[in-house]
């Protein structure tokens, strides 16, 4: 009887085209093996002689991180076996070839995420044996798993929130928002190099290397942790924030049009923070990493967002007699607008029913277990107000949910309260629509409707465990008692008379509606309205004055009047902030009392407008004509205006170019051919800047068609 030969590995196919596609990570390239947990993967193994299963003794070893040990479920090995037997790691469902071996390699659903390499071990009897190594391969989350703790069951939802590299992220305020274009390119290939950078430059890594990876299987742990990188506020993380004026050091947050050239200027300077970013640019990044993870995830405005660093569950502004409103040194405040994220994950760390969409905030505002990070929050907690659920629950109840209490203050002490709004945080809570352009309004998910039963009762509820219960009570009590600021002669309103555009003169109107009240119940009245127009800051606070006015009214009982006020371009010409936000505040006094009232208008001026125009068909490898114009239909020259492209799949990297100066009046027009690398839906994004406005901005949806064969 012949000896058979000893069986000897010469050859092995990790076929990546074939598995990438079936695991959807083809945008990523087919070079490399990048597969999802708990779904199995097709290798080939050529040997010397046909593989004998009966006789043959191979062991697979998959390894991952530093010191891999089974115990901490960063080493597994296993035989190869007929048949898959539950979610362990298992090879199987093998046929045999002439010389090659085919197998099925099923990596469990709660495997670590990261980069494995993959050996074999043949045994060679009495003890011995050669190692073989198969190649290595990326594993990431898997959405489309049912085993998965992020397993999103909609094809639909999945496409959006997994597959897109393009969307929005919205701005301004409440009555004006602005969608914002960005450029996540998830899927530039080596984003997802970078993301894994991103963890093992992590304090939790530094500190214990091992310990870190045995719990990348978790997505509540891996999402605190990229919470954390994205910022720098205790680490080498991906972005330093400012939210000053000063951007001299780095680049204004303004910007950026998009999440790749951040990371790569992160990765290529050795992970030194990039400068700089606010919470949009915060946010916009975290996306792009946790999508290209394989978590799902959206980026979310919340406009009038309160920061309440003390948990009262109350902010207090202060205005000065002269209508100013004043800085104070407390931390508390409402941000015009603040955006965060929402991942999608099975929460077993908390009772059921919280699974679903989770806030997970990136932007450095308060700590959370010694870091400056935020959430995993879940939605359905927040609006049920179970503030005592992990994580950071009672911050981002706060940011959705406190009241605001605006006082007069005289002589450096309050002296009376001018409003106390219960409804007006957390307004027009906005993501972008699943396969839509549109922006979708979600503020539903996250409270019930302002002024319900329901919505009363559950702020009760969440003040109690916030403050305790007597506490929460006496506060809401004096607050709601104290309503004579409720019952007031005049009801005020200030109106623009027309869209208000950078460069031009800002027209309002104010409306004055004499009405009945205790004290006045019939008869005329005199007020006197002295106003303050201020720059808003991103953060809510404000600049010095730039205009004020005063006006006289005598209004008879039933009366209304309409009184134009006049804000001069000269007046705000060099004293916006680059988001052009302006604060027009008012303060009526009764004369003959001392009672007050307060009027306030937020105006947004707009940039000028550009438009993007592109040839009919576009396809994959053939040129593309791209035509750019923009007017400058202000009365002043923008001067040193620069312009960057970009989009994932149609411009490698970045397009920059230097315009010069747009005289008042003129019109630039730029032509460019641009040459499209990858096929499916698009976004081109277009930013030009100038020393006068920093964000005219514009986008242009293209779907390309696949290269067609020749």
């Amino acid at each position: 009887m012949n000896q058979v030969a000893a069986l000897e590995l010469r050859s092995v196919d990790l076929h990546s085209p074939r598995n990438n596609k079936g695991h959807h990570t083809q945008e990523m390239g087919l070079k490399r093996l990048i597969v999802r947990r708990g779904q199995p993967f097709v290798l080939q193994l050529h040997f010397n002689r046909p593989f004998h299963p009966g006789t043959d003794r191979v062991i697979f070893v998959a390894e991952t991180g530093p010191a891999p040990k089974e115990l901490l479920g960063t080493r597994a090995t296993f035989s190869l076996t007929k048949t898959r037997g539950g979610n362990v790691w298992s090879v199987s469902d093998f046929t045999i070839d002439s010389n090659s071996l085919f197998v099925s390699l099923f990596t469990p659903a709660n495997a670590v995420i990261g980069y494995y390499t993959l050996k074999l071990e043949i045994s060679q009897g009495q003890g011995h044996g050669v190692t073989h190594l198969l190649g290595t391969f990326i594993l990431l989350f898997n959405p489309w798993s049912s085993e998965d703790d992020v397993y999103l069951p909609s094809e639909i939802l999945l496409q959006e929130y997994i597959m897109m590299d393009y969307g929005f992220v919205y701005k301004g305020h409440e009555r004006f928002i602005t969608s914002w274009p960005w450029n996540y390119g998830q899927f530039e290939e080596d984003v997802i190099d970078i993301c894994f950078e991103i963890l093992n430059k992590s304090l939790y890594f530094l500190e214990n290397p091992s310990k870190d990876y045995s719990q990348r299987n978790d997505v509540v742990y891996v999402c605190r942790v990229v919470s954390a990188m994205i910022n720098s506020n205790d680490d080498n993380g991906v972005l330093q924030g400012n939210w000053g004026e000063d951007y001299s050091l780095g680049v204004s947050p303004l910007v950026w049009n998009g999440s790749v050239a951040i990371l790569r200027q992160w990765a290529a300077r050795g992970g030194q923070p990039v400068k700089y970013g606010q919470c949009w640019v915060f946010a916009a990044v975290m996306c792009t990493v946790m999508r290209c993870l394989g978590v799902p995830t959206r980026v979310v405005s919340n406009f009038r967002s309160a920061h309440n660093v003390d948990g009262n569950l109350t902010i207090d502004t202060y205005y000065d007699r002269n209508a100013e409103m004043l800085s104070t040194r407390r931390q508390d405040k409402i941000w015009n607008f603040h955006v965060w994220n929402e991942c999608w994950m099975i929460r077993k760390d908390l009772p059921p029913g919280y699974n679903g969409w989770q806030v997970l905030d990136p932007t450095p505002q308060q700590t959370s277990s010694g870091l400056f990070c935020c959430g995993p929050a879940s939605v359905k907690a927040i609006r049920e107000g179970e503030v005592h659920l992990a994580y950071d629950t009672p911050f981002v109840y706060a940011e959705v949910n406190a009241d605001e209490v605006v006082w007069l203050l005289e002589d450096g002490h309050a002296q009376e309260i001018l409003a106390h709004n219960s409804s007006s945080i957390g307004k027009e809570i906005s993501t972008k629509m699943v396969g839509s352009d549109q922006r979708q309004n979600i503020t539903s998910f996250y409270k019930y409707p302002e002024g319900s039963p329901e919505e009363r009762s559950v702020f009760i509820k969440a003040s109690r465990k916030m403050l305790g219960s007597r506490k929460a009570l006496s506060r809401l009590l004096d607050l709601l008692g104290s309503g004579g600021f409720q019952n007031q002669p005049v009801q005020l309103q200030l109106h623009l008379a027309r869209m208000p555009e950078w460069g031009q003169d800002v027209q309002l109107k104010l409306h004055a509606h004499r009405v009945p009240d205790r004290a006045h119940p019939q008869g005329p009245i005199r007020l006197e309205v002295r106003f303050c127009a201020q720059a808003l800051l991103h953060n809510g606070s404000t600049r010095e004055p730039l205009w004020r006015q005063k006006v006289h009214l005598n209004l008879d009982f039933g009366e209304e009047v309409q009184w134009p006020l006049l804000l001069p371009y000269d007046n705000y010409r060099n004293k916006l902030t680059d988001e052009k936000l302006i604060r027009v505040s008012g303060i009526a006094k009764v004369e003959g009392t001392r009672r007050f009232l307060l009027v306030l208008k937020d105006v947004s001026l707009e940039p000028p407008h550009l438009s993007i125009e592109v040839s009919e068909r576009a396809e994959v490898g053939k040129a593309l004509s791209v035509h750019i114009t923009l007017t400058n239909t202000r009365t002043v020259a923008l001067s040193h205006c620069t312009m960057v492209l970009e989009g994932s799949g149609l411009i490698h990297g970045q397009i920059a170019n230097d315009l010069g100066t747009l005289a008042a009046g003129n019109t630039i027009q730029i032509h460019l051919d641009l040459y499209p690398f990858k096929a499916g839906h698009r976004q081109l994004q277009v930013l030009i800047s100038s020393n006068e406005v920093k964000e005219i901005k514009g986008y242009k949806a293209i779907f390309v068609s696949a290269a067609r064969a020749s």
